[in-house]
């Protein structure tokens, strides 16, 4: 299980500090008959906006995110990080998806000069499902996951993105549901990939390559994890997320921490980033392992994944 992490390395540090945290509401019982995914049968249903958790990496994405990084001479400094949305995809209802198309198709008709054939396609690439093949997944697999609303792969060069906020509101102006679904409404296939840049250190420290180190996180987007999304037959016995509890509310607190459930590295050297003895390098595997099996479960080829992985 990941969770409750304490700040004794530099990796937990960073993955604290990035974990976002949402303010929560509580449904009322009336409300509960319309959502996409049914939680187990409790007293109260509570939930998140998506706007909110794009309003916690508003900031993060204006002036970066500081991570304090404890250096081999115990000298400290605090490494800024921007965070560039990496991969989404968002599994909703049948009916946000239809009635979010035909606001799509209202705003193409009102800002697009294309002729009607470049609309079409357009619409029929944005809304088909590349990542899942027929052949891929099956058809009861397809109603388990629920209708693709979103799916967005990142491929330009770090140094030509836009921070992820940026990001989110180029993508709100074709899918508006990023700014007025719940977590309740999405199926909890649902999930995003945060890459994080370093961009400078404070104090300023030369021939520190260690604080070269970027990172993806994964995070869910539903109101639940499920570890295998597709049916127990389809999954590799040695390919599970094995990961729990990537939701926490404290008590008292009004609000859920998204913790990832996944994590890939570039440039890290173990030495700075990780403890010594056997609890990082566990932590690093398991995160590793379960987005690794994400991606394969969904059949997602993630541009970035990929290029840490090989590099």
């Amino acid at each position: 299980m990941v969770g409750n992490w304490r700040n004794h390395s530099n990796l937990r540090s960073f993955l604290s500090r990035t974990t976002p945290a949402v303010p929560v509401y509580t449904l009322p019982k009336t409300g509960s008959q319309d959502l996409y995914w049914q939680p187990i049968l409790q007293s109260k249903v509570e939930y998140f906006n998506l706007v909110d958790l794009w309003d916690q990496y508003s900031e993060w994405s204006a002036y970066g995110l500081g991570v304090p990084i404890i250096l081999d001479n115990c000298d400290s400094v605090v490494q800024y990080y921007v965070p560039f949305l990496s991969a989404i995809q968002i599994y909703s209802s049948k009916s946000h998806a239809l009635m979010s198309s035909t606001l799509e198709d209202n705003e193409r008709e009102s800002f697009s000069d294309d002729s009607e054939s470049e609309k079409l396609s357009r619409s029929s690439d944005a809304v088909s499902d590349d990542s899942l093949s027929d052949q891929e997944v099956s058809l009861s697999t397809r109603h388990l996951l629920g209708q693709l609303y979103l799916h967005y792969i990142e491929y330009g060069s770090p140094y030509g993105r836009i921070p992820l906020v940026d990001k989110v509101n180029e993508l709100a102006q074709m899918y508006p549901g990023l700014r007025t679904l719940r977590n309740v409404d999405i199926s909890p296939a649902s999930w995003m990939s945060v890459a994080w840049y370093p961009i400078y250190h404070i104090p300023s420290s030369r021939n520190v390559k260690d604080l070269s180190a970027c990172f993806l996180t994964y995070h869910i987007m539903s109101a639940s994890f499920r570890e295998n999304i597709v049916p127990e037959e389809m999954v590799e016995e040695s390919c599970s997320t094995n990961v729990s509890n990537v939701m926490q509310k404290k008590e008292g607190d009004n609000s859920i921490s998204l913790l990832p459930f996944g994590l890939a590295t570039y440039k890290l050297q173990g030495g700075l980033w990780m403890n010594h003895g056997i609890a990082d390098s566990e932590l690093m595997s398991t995160l590793y392992n379960a987005a690794h099996c994400r991606l394969k479960q969904l059949g997602v080829e993630h541009h970035d994944f990929d290029f840490f992985t090989t590099h």
